[in-house]
């Protein structure tokens, strides 16, 4: 059974996401106060997925949590979620490690899936090990290394990546990275393909990954 950690400080809508998880058989822990999440990293590490609201009413933000989580464990997928007009939450989630966002008010029918998806995504990989220019990338740890030099990707990244090793030397649109990397039933903007294309670029220096203007990528 997977084990979600839910941060949301709005009790009514903590309690019905809480409701919508468990019924599809997930292990929800949830928190209202932004600090007990914190208490929970510090003594726990068990936990296959986070769904965390930026905006707390306590003095602990969501970023201070991503932060927390990302010192002890950089593969834990996350989700994060902030009012609708607030970009620059986006911005700085996915900066800090986030895996996905979702803009409040949300269905929980659409976090639902979005939790499905990355879940899949994450734990459903088949062992395989892969040599990519300097890169050794271990598919069942989710591991690079560079010259016995680890790279640390969040796990969309890493799926982002894999992604494009399978289809190595195709022009990939960005509607299809997004169908195919974060799942058909995403809804956002395909803006988030070239935010986290920009990340990885800046993590893998070696990677040769074109832009395809006015259409997509391609790895080389």
């Amino acid at each position: 059974m997977f084990k979600i950690c839910l941060v949301e400080d709005e009790k009514s809508l903590n309690s019905l996401i809480k409701s919508y998880l468990e019924k599809e058989d997930y292990e929800v822990i949830s928190f209202t106060k932004g600090q007990d999440a914190l208490d929970y990293i510090e003594n726990n590490d068990e936990a296959n997925l986070w769904i965390l609201d930026i905006m707390l009413e306590d003095d602990v933000t969501g970023y201070d949590i991503i932060k927390q989580i990302r010192s002890k464990n950089e593969e834990i997928p996350i989700i994060f979620s902030s009012a609708r007009d607030q970009s620059i939450d986006k911005i700085m989630g996915l900066e800090l490690g986030g895996d996905d966002y979702i803009a409040k008010p949300y269905s929980p029918k659409e976090l639902v899936l979005r939790v499905k998806n990355i879940l899949k995504r994450v734990y459903n990989n088949e062992y395989k090990k892969i040599k990519y220019n300097n890169y050794e990338i271990d598919v069942e740890k989710r591991t690079i290394q560079e010259n016995d030099n680890d790279i640390k990707l969040t796990t969309l990244e890493f799926d982002l990546l894999l992604f494009f090793i399978e289809n190595k030397g195709k022009s990939l649109d960005r509607e299809t990275i997004l169908s195919k990397v974060w799942g058909e039933d995403y809804f956002g903007s395909d803006r988030v393909v070239d935010d986290s294309i920009r990340r990885l670029r800046k993590k893998m220096k070696n990677l040769d990954l074109s832009t395809v203007y006015g259409y997509g990528y391609r790895l080389l």
